[in-house]
């Protein structure tokens, strides 16, 4: 009895089994951080066709001292596309087609992916579809680029506490990033790069210290902070706004609070030393007509900075408020 009950079961998981829809394989995608894999003929690549798309999407990064670009491409041949050159996270495919069409599909040949299938009768036709989605594909790209980060940060994020028990909100960062300074308004993270530092600072302001909302203000806020607490290599010298760099200002949302973002450029008075920053001053909805400023800055001389620049952005956009 007991073995025949047993072989009812097991027909039963067979049959179940049978009867699931079955899921197709995706393997993991690849690829570095803000690559986007550009699937053309050569002669495409080479021509009007290429040149147009490098010219769309590998716009500057706002706030680099240097231009460099948001996205680096890489060109593959449709020889070349197949197997494991189908992995990569970001593609835009181009086919030759008498059908015209602009297509956005997730994870076509691995996850997570995001692929771009242009289709149209000739180059032109395939140029004015990148034209008018533009937009959309650097948002979507970007939005995807900044999950990716994350995802991987999750994989070993921070234990500390210090971020949430001083303001009552908290952050996403991997433990590479240690606290070089904590006082009762003001709090300093750093990690450590093969030729300098990335830095994450969070401090308060109340609601007169941040009354205008102007550019002009949060500069004079950054300098006031820097004298007060980031220090140079020298005796007396701070950091402050490179005021030789016009900074990028905008109002916007963070954590669904009224937020002011600014990308600059800092530099350490009387010294050599400089870099970029992006800096948010967000309002904290647990303290009425309070604010919170977070700001990653990286220090990184004669080496790319889009990167850097990218993960302390990427770490500043986690931000939630806890409730109280």
């Amino acid at each position: 009895m007991k073995n025949r009950y047993l072989l009812i079961v097991f027909a039963l998981f067979i049959a179940a089994c049978e009867s699931a829809p079955s899921k197709p394989y995706l393997a993991d995608s690849s690829g570095n951080m803000n690559n986007i894999t550009i699937v053309m003929s050569k002669s495409q690549w080479d021509g009007v066709l290429g040149e147009f798309v490098r010219d769309e999407l590998a716009t500057p990064y706002e706030g680099l001292p240097l231009d460099e670009p948001r996205f680096s491409l890489r060109h593959l041949s449709p020889k070349a596309f197949s197997g494991f050159g189908r992995h990569g996270r970001n593609i835009i495919w181009f086919l030759k087609d008498t059908i015209n069409q602009f297509q956005l599909v997730q994870n076509q040949f691995a996850s997570p992916q995001l692929v771009a299938i242009v289709r149209g009768e000739d180059d032109e036709v395939m140029s004015e579809y990148i034209r008018e989605n533009t937009s959309l594909l650097i948002r979507t790209f970007q939005e995807g680029e900044r999950k990716e980060k994350i995802r991987r940060i999750l994989k070993s994020p921070t234990k500390d506490n210090e971020f949430e028990s001083k303001f009552f909100a908290e952050i996403t960062y991997p433990t590479a990033y240690t606290v070089v300074k904590d006082t009762s308004n003001f709090l300093w993270i750093e990690k450590p790069i093969q030729k300098g530092t990335m830095n994450l600072i969070a401090y308060r302001l109340t609601t007169e210290s941040f009354d205008k909302k102007t550019l002009n203000q949060v500069v004079s806020i950054r300098d006031s902070i820097g004298k007060l607490h980031i220090p140079g290599r020298l005796p007396g010298t701070f950091m402050i706004t490179e005021k030789a760099y016009l900074p990028y200002f905008y109002k916007t949302t963070l954590d669904g609070q009224t937020a002011y973002l600014t990308k600059g450029m800092w530099e350490v008075k009387k010294d050599f030393m400089a870099g970029p920053f992006v800096n948010y001053i967000v309002e904290d909805p647990n303290n009425n007509g309070e604010w919170l400023a977070i700001e990653g800055f990286a220090f990184a001389p004669s080496v790319s900075k889009r990167d850097y620049m990218f993960e302390l952005n990427s770490i500043l956009s986690t931000l939630k408020f806890k409730k109280k």
